[in-house]
């Protein structure tokens, strides 16, 4: 289906959410070490119920690692600092969108590395700073699995 890459990620609920976010929609899910948490972490445990069984989940120990295991699929760096929107692109099956930390976003070094066109938002009141992560991640995948058709969904 989708894949959702979360580049050193540090709050627990957030990605127990997300973790939750992929079980029910058949999302691949990739945390990008260093992690700010132990994946035994009682809140990210707690936030994921107990979907953590049914979620698939692999564990990269850097971004080059990451990358590389996703390189053969269309890429997308979902940012504050975007200037397409998400609802515009045409999503396909194996897309990948990658999220940053909650406090930095992700580092210049590797935001420089997908085109402006795969640098996507989800807009905001010109006031606001940024969406919860789990909540950005749910917009992008719900929309990605929407123009799908929501296949496998009932």
């Amino acid at each position: 289906m989708f894949n959702i890459v979360l580049h050193q990620p540090e709050i627990p609920p957030n990605t127990g959410n997300i973790i939750r976010l992929c079980a029910n929609t058949g999302m691949q899910l990739h945390l990008v070490k260093p992690l700010g948490f132990p994946l035994q972490d009682k809140q990210l445990l707690r936030a994921g119920l107990d979907y953590h069984e049914f979620a698939s989940i692999k564990v990269h120990e850097n971004w080059e690692e990451c990358y590389l295991t996703l390189q053969n699929h269309r890429m997308f760096a979902v940012t504050t600092k975007g200037t397409q929107r998400y609802d515009r692109i045409t999503c396909q099956v194996g897309d990948v969108f990658v999220f940053g930390s909650e406090t930095r976003g992700l580092p210049a070094p590797i935001m420089e590395t997908f085109p402006e066109p795969h640098r996507i938002r989800v807009p905001m009141v010109a006031s606001s700073r940024s969406l919860n992560l789990s909540n950005t991640v749910a917009i992008i995948a719900y929309e990605a699995w929407r123009q799908l058709g929501f296949p496998e969904g009932n």
